[in-house]
């Protein structure tokens, strides 16, 4: 278990789901996936790198709903810059995604 936190330090977190609207594997990492993640008006879209080329193809991603972390201070990784983070249970090696209903509109607050 990682250290205990504070309640108004969780709330700092800002989770929403965004759906992948571009997905690609860029050339200059054996690691990473770059999407592209629709937040919806208030947000707009975002550019989201994730570590889970090893187990997952981008076509069987495009057009999904999930849930991001999108306050995030943006961070660079390899040639490109995420700004933001795709939530996934950790069960085992491989990270497991955790879909949304369709039926959820993109930037749907997480409470």
């Amino acid at each position: 278990m990682k250290t205990i936190i504070k309640f108004k330090d969780f709330l700092k977190l800002d989770m929403r789901v965004g759906k992948i609207v571009k997905a690609c594997v860029p050339e200059w990492s054996e690691k990473l996936l770059e999407f592209t993640v629709d937040f919806g008006e208030e947000i707009g879209e975002k550019k989201v790198l994730s570590g889970i080329r090893k187990w997952y193809q981008v076509d069987k991603l495009l057009g999904k709903k999930y849930v991001f972390i999108v306050n995030l201070e943006e961070r660079k990784m390899g040639e490109a810059v995420s700004q933001g983070m795709m939530l996934m249970a950790c069960e085992g090696e491989k990270p497991q995604l955790v879909p949304v209903s369709d039926d959820i509109q993109v930037g749907t607050e997480m409470c």
